[in-house]
């Protein structure tokens, strides 16, 4: 069955994809600590990344790594509210789903920090 939310076409989808969007970026960033302080660190790297880079592969790479950290925030963020929803109880498989989102933050971070260290270093 879908959503009864489901069905808009077109423009009308668009508007209110983009309004959904906002939505998420203003709650997340007045709920989610972690994805301010992403957003606070992203906003610097990215202008940073503009002076560092040597062409515009590079340019590419520490933008995108430097982004992919806040998305997947979002993410984890979207897997903790919807675990949280369902109950706030201790359970296995709600430990399981916020540690293996928690995991993805930290993988994102792995490979920011090593992209920037190999664009920097080499």
């Amino acid at each position: 069955m879908e959503s009864p939310f489901k069905g808009k076409t077109g423009i009308k989808r668009l508007i209110n994809a983009f309004s959904y969007s906002l939505s998420g970026f203003k709650v997340a960033f007045a709920k989610e600590d972690a994805f301010r302080q992403e957003v606070f660190l992203s906003t610097i790297l990215v202008s940073v990344s503009f002076f560092i880079a040597n062409n515009s592969i590079e340019l590419v790479l520490l933008i995108g790594s430097t982004l992919l950290v806040p998305i997947i925030e979002l993410l984890n963020s979207a897997i903790e509210a919807t675990v949280d929803r369902i109950s706030f109880e201790h359970h296995i498989l709600a430990k399981r789903a916020k540690d293996i989102g928690s995991a993805a933050v930290f993988l994102s971070l792995i490979n920011l920090l090593a992209v920037w260290l190999i664009i920097l270093l080499y």
